[in-house]
């Protein structure tokens, strides 16, 4: 067996291409094999994870390198590009341990898609439910929700200026960039298209 067999590949690698050629106006990019824990802790217990206080409802916060984010009254969403998955879940687990904690390795079970430009926010208003209006659904906010049928965690624009971050399930990962592309064509140079 040669080592290219074994080579790492995401869901959404057929789709870069595509994600390339958008319009300036909507850009989608894929953040390839994140790392995400996800934690179960008492909220009471003050613990912080990698510096960050455990955010409230409907929330998300910088952890480290990557995000916090709110999924239930004692569970949260730990997500690092920079780390390993079994170092990012050893870690935890030795940090929320003392707290009576816990944190599972979900990496291989979700992707992100990184959505901005100009007219991202009507993209996603097309396929999902929650008012995204910036004074509602504005920096460090996060929903869980549907984005055109796919159950996905929706995070809000931080102050990274990087736009939407969109974290979907693995299974549902090319459904959902084919809609994202399909909801995009509107915005595309009429010219282009000829």
């Amino acid at each position: 067996m040669t080592a290219d067999l074994l080579a790492r590949t995401s869901p959404l690698d057929p789709y870069a291409a595509a994600f390339a050629a958008l319009p300036d106006a909507v850009r989608v990019t894929a953040e390839p094999f994140v790392a995400m824990a996800d934690v179960r802790v008492d909220p009471a217990s003050g613990v912080r994870v990698r510096g960050a206080a455990l955010p409230p409802a409907g929330t998300w916060v910088p952890a480290g390198d990557g995000r916090l984010v709110w999924l239930g009254p004692d569970e949260w969403l730990l997500t690092s590009p920079g780390t390993a998955p079994e170092a990012l879940e050893a870690e935890l687990a030795s940090a929320l341990r003392p707290a009576g904690g816990v944190a599972v390795d979900v990496s291989a079970q979700r992707v992100v898609l990184r959505l901005g430009g100009p007219r991202a926010r009507e993209v996603l208003a097309k396929g999902c439910s929650i008012d995204l209006h910036p004074r509602v659904f504005g920096p460090g906010r996060s929903a869980q929700t549907t984005l055109g049928q796919a159950g996905v965690v929706l995070l809000a624009p931080g102050d990274d200026g990087e736009g939407f971050a969109v974290v979907v399930r693995s299974s549902f990962a090319g459904y959902l960039a084919t809609w994202l592309l399909d909801a995009s064509l509107e915005y595309a140079d009429p010219a282009s298209t000829l």
